[in-house]
């Protein structure tokens, strides 16, 4: 979709093009009440800081539509899609790498309720696999805001993708 398209179609049409780059309805609906936006790049400094901050139903709510770090995301929806590709650059880890991956996701989970979100476009396994063991030791606190910041990069990725420049 081009941005004029974007500008100019229904709250519905505009909404259901977001909702693949960030479910969540505060940001979904902020970014399309602020049409029209001049150009691509406005759009995505708004979408980079709109429903700032995320609550923690919202971010429980988009996790739920995120794969693990190392997991191919499954379905055929443009959230999966988008998902699979974001993560293709992982490529096929050593054993090892993708057992320590395994096992971090694992003890992430265990210690915040949570999938381990961060992301990985540009990242390899290893520097995952770095960045999931420092988080490990932060506080419940510390996570919820950087994977509130982890959520605003990925959607604007995805969004960037999305948009015709």
């Amino acid at each position: 979709m081009q941005l004029e398209q974007f500008n100019s179609s229904g709250r519905a049409e505009a909404a259901d093009f977001l909702r693949p780059c960030l479910d969540i309805p505060r940001w979904i609906d902020e970014l399309v009440a602020g049409r029209p936006y001049s150009s691509p790049d406005e759009l995505l400094a708004t979408a980079g800081s709109a429903a700032n901050p995320f609550t923690r139903a919202e971010i429980d709510g988009a996790l739920a539509h995120h794969p693990r770090i190392g997991e191919r995301a499954q379905g055929d929806s443009a959230g999966a899609r988008l998902a699979r590709a974001e993560q293709a650059a992982l490529g096929a880890a050593d054993e090892a790498v993708a057992e320590e991956l395994a096992e971090g996701n694992r003890l992430y989970e265990e210690k915040f309720g949570q999938v381990f979100l961060i992301r990985a476009a540009g990242r390899s396994r290893a520097e995952i696999l770095t960045a999931l063991n420092i988080r490990l030791t932060h506080t419940a606190e510390q996570e919820q805001s950087i994977i509130g910041q982890q959520l605003r990069e990925i959607a604007v990725l995805r969004l960037e993708g999305l948009i015709s420049i």
